[in-house]
């Protein structure tokens, strides 16, 4: 059995496992262990990739929360239209005397004059309409009461965009206090805009709040779950970590938009929504509970990033006239702030007799989520303010639980005064990881490819947590595949690595490239997510050195890249070969060392023409292709011309 590296700072890179032996009794002076968490994902509320994306829920501003300040022109009801059906007379407005909940302060109120057999109300179109299929159960809800105590029927319908009922069901509201009413909706025929229609057909006065409508088929099952072909895709990617709610997401748009985690548990209806600092709305029904869910149900570790106690130094737009800048939590109010990063350690790992704990265990799950890392911070300007107050939550986080791995920040580039003053910081706190973001052109990438080689192993470790090359084609995938061999070569150092932004909704991109591209009924993964797929399904536990030597003559960092990783849990062997040049490049392999190699090993390609890129018109003009290769002790592999080749060769353990 491998044994465990020990450091100064406990359980350093998930315990980076010592050097495995390459065969029974002989190990390689060659192979260097990496982070067994190296590739993960990078999650973001940017882009619609929460509500209108992996957040399952299909009605839009279910709660009627919408404001102008989530987006110019929104209101109460935006999403929602007023129907009268028929000569139905009546009224609607929206209330919030009396609300279903404080966190969800408004409601609407129907008032039915005359319904004329029809009725009136509302309908909702979902984002960009609601996609249906034919035969599959729908699952409605919403919270209603008649304040007269005078029963009123509702109708509630499935229509298609020309306003065809494609499914039916009649509740009956009736009780003078909040009540939640549920049906299941099966639509006859399938329909890319459909919309829910609610119509009150009975004379009186409804309140109605939380309208909502969810496929009954949620990514394993979950209720209030997940869209699953979205979140399937992003599970194929084999994620060792996730990384979440962002992003400056996370602190926000002012202190009064600091993403609050606590106010994101428990049942929906309870939650705070709040504007989304990419200019839209977030209803926190893909809360932490959720979060940790998913990551549990992929089979990768959480990593949850807090405000540490700063705002976003672009708060108000300083990009623009007026801005406020970065904002500080008062100093009087940093123990509670402090503490709620404490309450979050002990809602992810406490046991469920303890007060978080049980909350976890109210929500289902009571067994811990075992919580490895948090984040504090993101891409904050490093002043002194921030200093002072993410030591007071390093120190309190250091001290009550240890062996929870903190990764403090060090500013949005690769460099400069922010990157500086955070590594210092990071440095004399003795943190174990920091937290290093860069997008650049894919030439960045090639040019840099040896950034990490030189860094002092005595410092500490790297989280790469938001990277990418400005583009979405083959170029920009392979450019990026040569700078991740780089990371696999310093997997000592460089511990955890996540490909950002992941997620971006057709008609509703506030940043690009990213990752996967979607719409209500197609998900597109771009070439650059076959780069990090290949990488994520083989990963390794050590690399090693020397067996893939570079065409004589290339630039290693400008034209060619290769890596050579072992996985001790199989004894497989894994060679990466990215030739960004465009001509066919000759790298020669030597597999002597190794003992008991398969050497029928599966080849996977991921080659094309340089500008190549996938879209929802043609989303799999590039794919990766998998076919047998036979190895010998050593060869010469000739790489395509922009391509990433991944052979993979079955040993021993």
């Amino acid at each position: 059995m491998p044994t465990l590296l020990l450091s100064l700072r406990p359980l350093l890179c998930a315990a980076v496992l010592a050097l495995p032996l390459l065969a029974a009794g002989q190990a390689n002076p060659s192979a260097k262990a990496i982070s067994p968490d190296l590739f993960g994902i990078f999650f973001e509320d940017i882009n619609y990739a929460a509500d209108g994306g992996l957040y399952g829920e299909l009605v839009q501003n279910r709660s009627f929360e919408y404001a102008p300040s989530d987006h110019e022109g929104w209101h109460p009801l935006s999403g929602w239209d007023y129907l009268h059906e028929g000569y139905a007379m009546g009224s609607v407005s929206v209330e919030s005397a009396a609300p279903l909940h404080p966190n969800n302060p408004h409601y609407v109120q129907l008032r039915v004059e005359n319904p004329l057999q029809k009725g009136l109300g509302l309908r909702n179109k979902g984002f960009d309409g609601i996609a249906l299929q034919a035969g599959a159960p729908y699952d409605c809800s919403l919270w209603a009461r008649v304040p007269a105590g005078t029963a009123v029927p509702l109708l509630v319908q499935l229509r298609d965009k020309q306003g065809a009922v494609l499914a039916e069901t009649t509740l009956s509201a009736q009780a003078a206090g909040w009540q939640q009413y549920r049906a299941t909706l099966t639509p006859s025929a399938a329909a890319p805009e459909a919309s829910l229609v609610v119509l009150a057909t009975g004379q009186g006065v409804v309140d109605l709040d939380m309208v909502s409508l969810f496929p009954r088929k949620t990514f394993h099952d979950r209720p209030n779950g997940l869209r699953p072909d979205l979140a399937q895709v992003i599970a194929d990617l084999h994620p060792k970590f996730v990384r979440f709610p962002g992003g400056c997401l996370a602190h926000g748009d002012g202190l009064d938009n600091l993403y609050r985690w606590k106010n994101t548990i428990g049942p929906v209806e309870q939650r705070v929504a709040q504007r989304n600092i990419w200019g839209y709305h977030q209803t926190a029904g893909l809360g932490y509970f959720e979060y940790f869910q998913f990551c549990e149900d992929i089979g990768a570790k959480p990593l949850p990033v807090v405000a540490a106690g700063v705002s976003c130094q672009n708060s108000g737009g300083t990009w623009r006239i007026g801005g406020v800048g970065q904002q500080c939590v008062p100093l009087a109010d940093m123990a509670a702030y402090t503490q709620d990063v404490l309450d979050l350690i002990e809602y992810a790992n406490g046991p469920a007799t303890s007060t978080w704990g049980a909350k976890r265990a109210a929500a289902g799950h009571p067994a811990p989520f075992n919580l490895e890392y948090v984040g504090i911070g993101n891409e904050d300007k490093i002043t002194p303010g921030f200093e002072e107050r993410f030591k007071m939550i390093y120190d309190a986080v250091h001290a009550k639980y240890p062996h929870v791995q903190v990764i403090g920040t060090v500013g949005p580039s690769p460099k400069g005064e922010d990157y500086d003053k955070g590594w210092a910081l990071a440095s004399q706190l003795r943190v174990p990881l920091v937290d290093e973001h860069y997008y650049e052109k894919p030439k960045w990438f090639l040019t840099n490819n040896r950034r990490y080689d030189t860094y002092d192993r005595a410092r500490p470790k790297v989280y790469l947590g938001e990277y990418a090359s400005w583009g979405n084609t083959l170029f920009n995938a392979v450019a990026e595949a040569a700078y991740m061999t780089s990371l696999e070569r310093n997997g000592d150092v460089v511990c955890l690595a996540s490909y950002a932004p992941l997620l971006a909704k057709e008609g509703h991109t506030q940043w690009n490239p990213d990752l996967i591209y979607f719409n209500n009924s197609t998900v597109v993964p771009t070439v650059n997510y076959y780069v990090q797929q290949l990488f994520g399904q083989n990963q390794g536990t050590e690399y090693v050195a020397g067996v893939v030597a570079p065409p004589a003559g290339a630039v290693a960092d400008t034209t060619v890249a290769a890596s050579c990783v072992r996985d001790a849990k199989t004894g497989d062997v894994i060679l990466k070969l990215v030739n960004a040049s465009a001509t066919a490049q000759p790298f020669q392999v030597d597999l002597s060392s190794f003992k008991g190699l398969n050497l029928a090993a599966t080849r996977t390609v991921f080659a094309g023409d340089k500008d190549a890129k996938n879209t929802f018109a043609s989303p799999r003009t590039v794919l990766p292709k998998v076919a047998p290769y036979k190895a010998v002790r050593r060869f010469v592999y000739s790489a395509e011309p922009y391509s990433l080749t991944v052979i993979r060769l079955r040993g021993r353990r």
